[in-house]
């Protein structure tokens, strides 16, 4: 589990046989930690002191921006949470529901499609994670959502640089899927 709250932007040097991305934060992994790379959770199977190694399977990279990476790509890094953690954020998973494209940008505002399969958790002041990065909900609409991006996240995390058309990694709330999955039955 994670809180959403990104510790490093990572650069990637590598895609295969394994991704290898050079971070501070390698000195404080292990192998077998999780850590939520640009939203998704992976498993470190091998590090040293400049990066660490992760296997990304084909389900994963059809179901998220992870296949899209290059060398030199900037990723979002947050180790798992642990007791100690400070709560800053929401409860994330690293499950990605899916991907979203950036529609508009005015200002501190950032409008993303809505997608319909997981739409209907997502509401206004809801928290909702792009990227890794825990969000609040700031707007909704039929088939859109907004998040306001205040100037200290834009520069810590890879969204600062997000461009129309662009996508982010999407995980919804997953109390939002607890509760539906509570109530149908």
């Amino acid at each position: 589990m994670f809180t959403g709250i990104v510790k490093d932007v990572g650069t990637v040097e590598r895609i295969a046989p394994r991704l290898r991305v050079a971070t501070s934060l390698a000195g404080r992994l292990e192998v077998d930690d999780s850590v939520n790379v640009s939203g998704v959770c992976l498993t470190v199977i091998a590090r040293d002191g400049k990066g660490f190694e992760c296997d990304v399977v084909e389900e994963t990279r059809r179901r998220s921006t992870l296949g899209a990476l290059r060398p030199g790509s900037r990723v979002n890094l947050e180790a798992a949470a642990t007791p100690e953690t400070s709560l800053g954020g929401h409860f994330v998973q690293g499950h990605v529901d899916g991907t979203s494209a950036l529609v508009a940008h005015s200002g501190e505002r950032l409008r993303f499609a809505l997608d319909r399969a997981w739409a209907r958790y997502v509401v206004e002041k809801g928290f909702i994670a792009l990227d890794g990065v825990s969000l609040t909900v700031a707007g909704l609409g039929a088939d859109d959502f907004e998040i306001a991006l205040i100037p200290h996240t834009a520069s810590r995390t890879t969204l600062g640089a997000v461009r129309q058309g662009d996508a982010v990694n999407v995980e919804v709330d997953i109390l939002a899927k607890y509760v539906e999955r509570l109530l149908a039955r």
